[in-house]
């Protein structure tokens, strides 16, 4: 007898049984193994679909049973375009680990995974994606490892490939079947269901991943990246601008700065001490033009703002950099981030995130000071009108405890961990304050720098891209579907500075500008105020969505 035989036999009972289950590789069809998947997905994979669709399954008998068959028959169509025999178990695995991670991420920071979502994710850089990877995201992969095995021990049958086709349409039919079999028992409350709570569908996994990502795709094909058809090509500087000293504006694009914490908008902690000495106009009532820097930075420096949205539009057309450049007016984006989602595309960068200077950068990240290293050189660099374009990392969460130097930290305790779930609303908001405040201090140390910057007539103007959910019904970051995002993510503040040889060679009136101020303005403002400022004259530009206007004629 061999050594194997007597070590098995040596085990106890169970272990032999368990070892002879593990043993057993049944065979199925392609769509009995369809069928498998799909029966986990709806029943294991969607935590959070189950608890805002149905939160008492018991006592909504009917309901959940409609609810069940339709996300079951939901899967069922897609896999069954998908997942063929000789690539059923990588296709499979990929998605059960691919629903393992946004049900952890859904759960854990209350998000939806729309479209928006996606290109979120493929978009970011390695930087961003480990911020958000704990120990914590070891947890649900763990937990989809019996099904991988599952999956893997499966033995798909083979058949000719007429059997197949035809066996796939019989399997499409009946999952059609399934879906009106779970319409039909409750058709008036799944029509209030929808037309309420649309975005819930946002949350049915790995669907709303893979209706996600094909619109992405079909949006964004992969290969040669199309060249971005013009704008504004009748775009001049005024012949007055030839006439005075030249202005430099630095617009500088906060991340995730929300206004209920700002400061100089009456929050209850001074998050914004600095600014609060120096002569700025605070705007306490900006709405952004979306919940994540993936749909708001191309938005703000479009002509089509949110107003009059079109997302394949604003992509696949120049920002208003490209305009200013066109009309002379020299441009440079300066980058701490993850780059500018093609509104610096073919214009001057410098991307300053990945430098290694002492005390500002620590190999993986640099602090948003590294912002205003060599700002007055690189200014020199160009002669007359020119607009440089500061992209911080702000606040980018979770992380926030990283994003400010250590004696910035006034806030105390702080969130170090990735997980918001393990720590309490306090010690998130203090972390967020205090990179607040690091935000303040950079911009104030900016103006500082303009103050000084010989031959020029200087501004800033700082707006941030998007706010932040710290918490507030279970939400955290951002991200939200538009129509759903709360406030904390769309209110977002502004802060605006001119130097005294900009006031005096514009006429700006002061009491008027303090007016403006405080109405309410939105990101779709800052392309025509820009052009405003930079005395450019376009038909793409709109008098009515200049913030200072009005104070620039008033005398």
């Amino acid at each position: 007898m061999s050594a194997s035989v007597l070590d098995h036999a040596a085990l106890p009972s169970r272990w032999r049984r368990l070892c002879a289950l593990l043993a057993v590789r049944p065979r199925m069809s392609a769509e009995a193994l369809i069928l498998l998947a799909c029966l986990y997905f709806t029943l294991f994979a969607n935590a959070e679909f189950w608890r805002s669709a149905a939160p008492q399954p018991w006592q909504q008998g009917r309901w959940t049973l409609s609810l069940f068959l339709l996300v079951t028959a939901v899967h069922g169509v897609w896999l069954s375009l998908l997942v063929w025999r000789r690539t059923a178990r990588i296709v499979l695995s990929l998605l059960v680990l691919t629903a393992a991670m946004a049900g952890h991420y859904m759960s854990a920071y209350g998000i939806y995974i729309d479209a928006d979502m996606v290109r979120n994710v493929l978009h970011t850089d390695w930087r961003e994606a480990s911020d958000l990877v704990g120990a914590d995201f070891l947890l649900p992969l763990l937990a989809a490892v019996p099904a991988l095995l599952v999956i893997w021990r499966v033995r798909v049958r083979e058949r000719r490939w007429t059997r197949t086709l035809s066996a796939r349409a019989l399997f499409l039919m009946a999952m059609v079947g399934v879906g009106v079999l779970g319409i039909l028992p409750s058709t008036q409350q799944l029509t209030a269901f929808l037309r309420n709570q649309r975005e819930v569908r946002y949350l049915v996994t790995p669907a709303n991943v893979l209706v996600s990502l094909a619109k992405v795709v079909s949006e964004e094909p992969p290969g040669h990246k199309r060249a971005l058809r013009s704008i504004g090509e009748d775009a001049v500087q005024s012949p007055a601008a030839t006439m005075r000293r030249p202005r430099l504006l630095v617009l500088v694009v906060g991340e995730t700065a929300r206004a209920a914490n700002w400061g100089l908008n009456g929050y209850a902690r001074q998050t914004t001490p600095a600014l609060a000495k120096r002569d700025v106009l605070n705007f306490p009532h900006v709405a952004a033009c979306g919940s994540s820097t993936e749909v708001s930075l191309p938005c703000m420096f479009s002509p089509w703002g949110r107003e009059r949205y079109d997302e394949k539009e604003i992509r696949s057309h120049q920002s208003l950099l490209h305009v200013l450049q066109r009309a002379g007016v020299a441009t440079l984006w300066r980058d701490n981030q993850s780059g500018c989602k093609g509104v610096c595309d073919g214009l001057p960068v410098e991307d300053l995130h990945a430098r290694s200077d002492a005390g500002l950068c620590n190999g993986k990240r640099c602090h948003d000071g590294i912002l205003l290293a060599g700002l007055a050189d690189a200014a020199r660099r160009q002669k007359g009108d020119q607009v440089i374009v500061l992209h911080m990392l702000g606040n980018h969460g979770p992380t926030y405890s990283e994003r400010y130097p250590p004696d910035f930290g006034v806030y105390t305790p702080v969130c170090t961990t990735s997980d918001l779930e393990r720590c309490t609303r306090a010690e998130i908001t203090n972390a967020y304050d205090n990179a607040l405040r690091y935000t303040d201090h950079v911009l104030a140390s900016a103006i500082d720098q303009l103050t000084g910057l010989e031959g020029y007539d200087t501004a800033l103007l700082y707006v941030s891209d998007h706010g932040e959910s710290l918490g507030e019904k279970g939400l955290y970051l951002h991200g939200m579907p538009y129509s759903i995002a709360p406030r904390e993510q769309l209110e977002v503040p502004m802060v605006a500075w001119f130097s005294a040889g900009w006031r005096q060679s514009t006429h700006l009136d002061d009491r008027c500008l303090r007016r403006q101020a405080t109405a309410e303005h939105t990101h779709d403002d800052l392309f025509h105020t820009v052009l405003g400022l930079a005395d450019v004259k376009t038909t793409l530009y709109r008098p009515d969505h200049d913030i200072f206007l009005t104070c620039r004629s008033a005398r």
